[in-house]
């Protein structure tokens, strides 16, 4: 990467930290481009210069954001048998969410949204992140570890939800309780009613 390419990108970064913590404060409507590039210490041009309008950041800011969970899943299960799988998705989910918490909640707040410009990417970002979590539920269906009337889909759905809620409740609410400890509650649900 050339030095152009990577002021630029660490620009974007910038853009993209300051917009998501504006947002998670204020909101999306109450947060203006001004505030975004203030924040990020840079001028209001240069938000333009790098994205067309605040939806398109906004955007873009939910696939630079989903797309770092994806992978991250992506890379936590690979050559894992599915149990195992299982548990590094929650720990992994429970990380993410810790080191970009106000991601989390702005991410929660906006998949109940659904008259927003970017609700289809949203939509599909989910998708890809819960296809992970699905192929893994799915071998682990196929080889008898998890219950065959297990339906992969909701299950999917349901343990990236609760992973999701059970953060971001843990960060808000007692961010004092180990990381180690939320892991171990979660899997224990998990283990009880999701996969048997």
């Amino acid at each position: 990467m050339d030095g152009r390419t990577r002021r630029r990108e660490d620009t974007r970064q910038r853009l993209y930290e300051a917009a998501v913590d504006l947002i998670a404060e204020r909101g999306y409507s109450a947060t203006t481009v001004d505030d975004i590039a203030e924040r990020a210490g840079v001028a209001k041009g240069t938000v333009y210069y790098n994205f067309p309008s605040k939806p398109a950041l906004f955007e873009e800011l939910l696939r630079h954001g989903i797309g770092l969970l994806t992978a991250r899943f992506r890379e936590v299960v690979a050559g894992q048998p599915p149990r195992e799988a299982v548990a590094a998705l929650i720990r992994a989910q429970l990380e993410y969410i810790q080191r970009y918490r106000a991601f989390a909640q702005l991410l929660l707040s906006e998949m109940w949204r659904t008259n927003r410009e970017w609700q289809q990417t949203l939509r599909l970002l989910r998708e890809e992140a819960i296809g992970v979590i699905a192929e893994v539920i799915e071998a682990g269906v196929d080889t008898g570890e998890f219950p065959a009337e297990l339906d992969v889909r909701l299950a999917s759905s349901a343990l990236f939800g609760v992973g999701l809620v059970v953060a971001v409740d843990w960060l808000v609410f007692t961010p004092e309780r180990p990381i180690g400890e939320v892991e171990e509650s979660l899997r224990a649900i998990v283990r009880r009613v999701a996969v048997g």
